[in-house]
């Protein structure tokens, strides 16, 4: 029987790489206080048989813009694709595509009301695939937040230089960890059908479960940011990855400058090419949840690596007023905004209704 993991191994439970927050504060007090704009990774070339739309939703999820793509200019379902699903309470701008062969470009006034505003609509040869992004760039507000300033300033500084464990968020997992649920009644056997979107969701849940359990294994050995004997290690912002030999010196400046980070799993068939003390704890995880890791070989998913840390040079803030701080800052595709934010302030977010 399939066990199903709960949240608090999944996400509240993880420990902290610099140790305790510093301060408290209420996040997403307005979606206005949380945006997002994403970065696709190609230009856009200006004929084709897709439609690229870029629009900025605000307090709204990414499938009811599809939705209503649908509905109001009659584009069929599978012909709508967007490169990744964005927050909901949050004012975020991204890009869909639409399948239009032959077809006029659809009026983009049908599309707005108080929600939806159209940035840009553009032509392009492709589909828009999930995934294609570069980065996604962030700018959040902290109000009423209860600490000392300068505490606060010390903490920021020290995660720009030094970066936060690259941990999946809690988004991943679904509301209440429904999707940890889902992912353990598929693992079991569980007849329910499922789209494919569905189905994606639960084995993405569960993947990033297993990673997650091996990076907080190595924030609390404290060799996250560290070369272990047989890591593989990343190279910053790129997939690339390669075997660090025993001894090189240059290993420890490169990661010491964040060029290069040590990597984790991302479960499912395939050859790994760990080896050393990496790979004996990456299987001390997986023995921990070995029917996970098996299904995920079993349903076709193919092992990836993933960066263990996240790199925050880029982070800036500023004071708004007392008790009001602003973060910006990127992030590459697939990272959370609320990896950083968990190593700095406990936050309340309200709850649905709130405002």
């Amino acid at each position: 029987m399939n066990r199903t993991p709960d949240l608090e191994l999944a996400w509240e439970g993880l420990p902290r790489a610099h140790g305790e927050w510093v301060a408290e504060g209420i996040i997403r007090a307005q979606p206005e206080d949380f945006w997002v704009d994403e970065v696709c990774n190609f230009t856009p070339d200006g004929s084709g048989e897709h439609l690229l739309v870029r629009v900025e939703k605000r307090n709204t999820n990414t499938e009811w813009v599809a939705r209503r793509m649908t509905e109001v200019w009659g584009v069929a379902p599978a012909g709508i694709s967007y490169a990744g699903l964005k927050d909901r309470r949050a004012v975020t701008r991204q890009w869909f595509s639409l399948h239009l062969p032959g077809q006029p470009d659809p009026d983009p006034t049908l599309l707005e009301d108080e929600v939806i505003r159209v940035l840009e609509v553009v032509r392009h040869g492709r589909k828009l695939r999930r995934g294609a992004l570069r980065e996604n760039g962030f700018r959040i507000i902290l109000r009423e937040l209860h600490g000392e300033p300068q505490q606060v300033e010390e903490r920021l500084h020290q995660l720009q230089r030094l970066g936060v464990p690259n941990f999946f968020g809690n988004q991943r997992f679904g509301r209440n960890g429904s999707n940890l649920e889902g992912a353990a009644r598929l693992f079991g056997g569980a007849r329910r059908r499922l789209s494919r979107h569905q189905r994606g969701l639960l084995l993405s849940a569960a993947r990033s479960f297993l990673f997650n359990r091996v990076a907080a294994r190595r924030v609390e050995l404290g060799n996250w940011n560290q070369w272990l004997e047989g890591d593989l290690m990343m190279l910053d912002g790129r997939g690339a990855l390669f075997a660090a030999e025993p001894g090189d010196a240059a290993i420890a400046q490169r990661l010491l400058a964040q060029e290069i980070h040590p990597s984790g799993p991302l479960w499912g068939a395939g050859v790994q090419a760990l080896s050393g003390a990496a790979a004996e704890l990456e299987q001390q995880v997986l023995g921990e949840w070995p029917e996970w890791g098996a299904e995920l070989a079993r349903l076709g998913l193919r092992h990836e690596r993933r960066a263990l840390r996240l790199r925050l040079d880029r982070l800036r803030w500023r004071w708004l007023e007392e008790g009001a701080l602003e973060l910006s800052f990127p992030l590459p595709a697939g990272s959370y905004a609320t990896a950083l934010l968990r190593e700095l302030v406990m936050v309340r977010e309200p709850v649905d209704g709130d405002d």
